[in-house]
């Protein structure tokens, strides 16, 4: 999952675009960067860490322009080396060429494999970088021509901004299993991931990008471009309602606060309990437990206060220590918790690795009983669409029962979301992709069906490493 950034027309962009990453930090904090344009000169800063860290004054100074692509970083396909860390950058024919990049090519590798077999050489590991190269080749006669070109031979999800010079193009798959919208700030405008990446800017929303559009920006005037073919039904990913968009953005229409309200209201319907209070695994599942408390009548309670000063890597005392990852992230009010019964509400259990040790937490903090309530469905298959899941057999629920579940992580009871409940909750901006849920995928896994790919991550296949680059990640609880 990453968030991207395109600024045209805007005077200083790459502080724009720096701003707006600020935003949408949430959607990845492993890397970043922007490549400001000032007519055909190209500059570029990226980096390793969060925002506030890649980027200091004199850095946003030298990224002259009123032309920008950010982007932040959580890596999925290709894997977290530098290489990686986008926008991606190139010259080639037409000019100097940036691409940042949100979801996952489900045809990558065997694009990849084809394009080397034809000569082409590889920078990264990065699914993003076939693009670069089909654009390159492409035999049309115009950049239009060959973005186009380039975009129509992709398969699975991709919401991307692409600059060549200072003219910027926006694009989403013909499913639109990743938001992407636009605003508009004075002449100029702005296209980002999520909406709240607008209010940061003061920019106005325009509308959201359609699923297979593809537009044409420059010096704040927009052109659609023609449309990619259309898919046999749009597949926006539900998880972003779930987990990952923030609680103050709108995407597809809907508020994210509220529907993860609507979805914990149907967990306390689905799921009732007799308790004392509820609780979020913050900060996530604060609509979702508010809906769950607002159903149940339960009060709700600030049982467990997350630091958000934790940084990306820390060093573990004892690796005996199974809690102490959880501890760094969470702390319990103890005065809320003793002697009560508690409801714990979360947005999804994928591996169960961190809510075991939330449990022995809470238990330890006094809590007479211990609820999980999830609210979602139990993931019992890896995305391949831009979600850094774990292979299927990392996945809790892809080989334990209900039940199981509860006792391996120690809880008094545990309740799903059912898929029916979760979809009819939030039913206005369907129908969606429920691919880790449901194990429905909606576009082609070509990749697997040639044999590039399994289930469990890259197959063994007569392929350079480099061109295997990519495979199922790892790195959500």
């Amino acid at each position: 999952m990453c968030g991207v950034v395109g600024i045209s027309g805007i005077e200083n962009a790459a502080q724009q675009a720096f701003l707006a990453m600020y935003a949408l930090q949430h959607r990845g904090q492993e890397a970043g960067g922007i490549v400001s344009f000032d007519g055909a000169d190209a500059r570029v800063h990226k980096g390793a860490g969060l925002v506030s860290e890649i980027f200091h004054r004199d850095a946003l100074a030298e990224l002259s322009g009123d032309t920008a692509v950010g982007h932040v970083r959580y890596s999925t396909a290709g894997g977290g080396n530098l290489a990686n860390v986008q926008p991606i950058t190139a010259k080639y024919a037409r000019g100097s060429l940036a691409l940042a990049h949100n979801g996952n090519l489900t045809n990558q590798l065997a694009l990849r494999h084809r394009l080397v077999e034809e000569g082409a050489i590889f920078r990264s590991s990065s699914d993003s970088e076939t693009l670069i190269h089909l654009i390159a080749k492409s035999r049309e006669g115009t950049v239009d021509g060959q973005v186009l070109d380039a975009l129509s031979h992709l398969e699975g999800a991709f919401s991307m901004v692409l600059a060549v010079d200072d003219t910027l193009y926006a694009a989403r798959d013909p499913r639109g299993f990743r938001p992407l919208v636009i605003g508009r700030k004075g002449e100029g405008i702005v296209i980002v991931s999520e909406t709240c990446a607008l209010d940061i800017l003061n920019a106005e929303y325009v509308r959201d990008i359609e699923p297979g559009e593809v537009l044409k920006i420059h010096a704040g005037d927009m052109e659609p471009l023609r449309s990619l073919a259309p898919a046999p039904e749009r597949a926006p990913c539900i998880f972003e309602l779930v987990y990952f968009a923030r609680p103050d953005s709108r995407i597809w229409g809907v508020s994210v606060d509220r529907a993860r309200r609507a979805l914990g209201r149907t967990l306390a319907r689905e799921h009732p309990v007799e308790a004392d209070c509820v609780i979020s695994v913050p900060d996530s599942a604060n609509s979702a437990a508010l809906g769950f408390s607002e159903e149940s009548g339960v009060p709700f309670e600030l049982g467990l206060l997350r630091n958000h000063y934790v940084g990306r890597t820390f060093i573990q005392p004892d690796q005996k220590d199974r809690d102490f990852g959880a501890r760094m992230k969470y702390n319990p009010v103890r005065e809320v918790l003793a002697g009560q019964r508690v409801v714990v509400v979360d947005d999804s259990l994928v591996r169960g690795t961190t809510s075991r040790s939330l449990v022995r937490m809470l238990r330890q903090a006094g809590a007479a009983e211990v609820h999980l309530r999830i609210g979602s469905p139990p993931v019992r298959s890896p995305c391949f669409y831009g979600i850094d899941m774990p292979t299927k057999s990392e996945l809790i629920a892809s080989n334990l029962g209900v039940d199981d579940i509860a006792r391996r992580i120690g809880v008094d009871s545990l309740g799903y979301l059912s898929l029916e409940g979760m979809v009819d909750a939030v039913k206005q901006a369907g129908p969606y992709c429920t691919a880790c849920f449901s194990g429905d995928y909606k576009a082609p896994l070509v990749d697997v069906g040639e044999g590039f790919l399994t289930l469990e991550g890259p197959a063994t296949k007569e392929l350079e490493p480099s061109i295997l680059g990519a495979g199922a990640g790892a790195g959500v609880d």
